[in-house]
């Protein structure tokens, strides 16, 4: 109850705190919400969407799970993409990693972890494909963070590839998705440069008929 308590007493606090600065802030956020950005990160508590980007509420959809991983099959993310590219319409779409992930980490070794080990398949299948790259990287700590980056490619890549996607560039809708990886060390974000931005930075093989 006293945690409980702690986190009422922290939401008293800042309501009290953003009315008196912004009286009109919660009537404006209670009409409708109209985000420019879909952000799919990693669950790590340590990697708040909206902290690190200085974002308000209403700036950001958000989806996180764990090594932020976007599978064609999981319905979740699909329906969070879906209804922010279909009905919020967002313009951006940020993949997010970060260096020093715990999921990322766990796919690269050997014993079991539970049942979390199904979900962090295709990232093994990332190390797989980059097995001599990262082995040949000094440091179990520094070739973590290379797979965390080679992850977040791929994830952009399973984005811009999906039907969601597709359906909207084919519709003429703007919509680009970028790849960014965070740095728990010195708070910093970084652009990984996987940015697509039309269904001509995808193989033809996705692209549905207009």
């Amino acid at each position: 109850m006293k945690e409980l308590e702690s986190i009422l007493n922290n939401n008293r606090e800042w309501v009290d705190s953003v009315t008196q600065n912004d009286p009109g802030f919660f009537n404006r956020l209670s009409g409708s919400q109209a985000p420019r950005y879909l952000w799919i990160g990693c669950s790590d508590s340590r990697v708040p969407s909206n902290v690190i980007t200085g974002l308000q509420p209403g700036d950001m959809f958000v989806h996180r799970n764990i090594a932020n991983v976007v599978q064609h099959n999981d319905l979740n993310v699909l329906s969070v993409m879906e209804y922010a590219v279909k009905v919020l319409k967002v313009k951006s779409i940020l993949v997010c990693g970060h260096y020093g992930c715990g999921g990322v980490k766990a796919a690269m070794e050997k014993h079991p972890h539970g049942m979390v080990d199904n979900w962090l398949r295709p990232i093994k299948e990332i190390y797989l494909a980059h097995q001599q790259e990262i082995d040949s990287i000094e440091g179990e700590q520094n070739q973590v963070n290379r797979l965390s980056e080679l992850n977040v490619e791929q994830q952009v890549k399973q984005v811009s590839q999906s039907t969601v996607v597709q359906d909207a560039w084919a519709s003429g809708q703007q919509l680009s998705i970028h790849g960014l990886i965070y740095s728990l060390e010195n708070g910093r974000l970084k652009n990984l440069e996987v940015s697509k931005t039309d269904r001509n930075t995808t193989p033809n093989v996705f692209h549905v008929s207009e």
